[in-house]
């Protein structure tokens, strides 16, 4: 059994303790936050041990994987210290997203991971959806054909103010993670934005793309609207036919070229996704089970390889918008 700590006790590290504990691969061995109220709450809900620094919860637990789940600003600032540690001592990391939003740190955790030969995740969990998996698996199939473009938008209603790239930095390494899974490293973005009356941040963009594969895309993104149904949208579309996921997990539907008939999946009344918390009961048993399996560190899906990889395209969106151009990823 695979002996893991959680390190960063909000709400998020604590929906990643309780689901640790729920999975049959994994023990929850320890919790971490330097805020000592959240670390000790947080043994005292599940049992298990608090630390408040990092290299103390490594040296006394041995953890065969740390979920990293600090946050800092815009959701991705805190990362780099407790992974680099927990990469540093030979741990697989599951990371949140965004794996940073800078690039450099991202970049030295990725390397860090290579170099110790570890596993290294992230929570990129809309790929990881009954409905994302039958899409991939209709294209490895060859059912959508040549790959044409793909469109994708996502919008919900965040009101924070923090730097004036927000929303791009903290919405969209789901919706380009999902964009690269689908179609492929990604060329050269072109982003327009507009501040939603009374924002002060770019609260609204959009993304034109072109992929390294020829692919074009557009990405539209909102942290303006109050969450309904739908909120999240991906099409696919290649000479064969083209898919449209929506919500994740809710539909999706395949739609062949020159024929009438289309195939839908439906998330079921019994026995499918519950909420948007199994996203991440799906994302942590793919992890455990590779990590399980001794899959190589650059076979992991949604790696921290696929995480910078996003990073990358967003600075280049931010670089567009500052600039009024066409940038290519770097």
């Amino acid at each position: 059994m695979l002996k893991v700590c959680v390190i960063g006790l909000g709400p998020i590290g604590n929906r990643h303790s309780r689901l640790v504990l729920e999975n049959e691969l994994a023990e929850l061995a320890g919790v971490c936050d330097i805020l000592h109220d959240r670390a000790d709450a947080a043994a005292a809900a599940y049992g298990v041990k608090a630390f408040y620094d990092v290299p103390t919860m490594l040296r006394s637990v041995a953890p065969d994987i740390c979920i990293v789940a600090t946050g800092g600003a815009e959701y991705g600032s805190d990362h780099s210290a407790p992974t680099l540690q927990a990469l540093a001592a030979g741990c697989h990391v599951l990371g949140e997203k965004p794996i940073s939003n800078d690039i450099e740190e991202a970049e030295e955790m990725v390397a860090k991971a290579r170099a110790r030969g570890v596993c290294y995740g992230i929570n990129l969990n809309h790929r990881f959806t009954p409905a994302a998996q039958l899409a991939k698996r209709w294209q490895n199939e060859g059912r959508l054909g040549h790959l044409l473009f793909v469109n994708m938008s996502m919008w919900i209603m965040n009101p924070r103010e923090s730097s004036p790239y927000f929303q791009l930095k903290a919405l969209h390494p789901h919706t380009v993670d999902v964009m690269r899974h689908f179609c492929g490293d990604v060329e050269a973005v072109q982003c327009f934005a507009v501040k939603a009356p009374g924002r002060k941040i770019w609260s609204t963009a959009t993304f034109n793309m072109r992929f390294k594969n020829g692919v074009v895309g557009t990405l539209t993104g909102s942290y303006d609207i109050e969450r309904g149904h739908p909120m999240e949208r991906c099409e696919v579309a290649g000479t064969g036919g083209r898919f449209v996921i929506d919500d994740m997990y809710r539909e999706v539907t395949l739609y062949p070229a020159g024929n009438l008939e289309k195939t839908v999946y439906t998330n079921p009344l019994f026995g499918g996704m519950r909420d948007f918390e199994d996203t991440f009961r799906n994302r942590q048993q793919t992890f455990f089970e590779q990590v399980a399996a001794g899959v190589a560190p650059e076979d992991i899906d949604g790696s921290g390889a696929d995480g910078l990889a996003a990073q990358k395209v967003l600075a280049a969106a931010i670089e567009s918008l500052e600039h009024e151009t066409v940038v290519y990823v770097r």
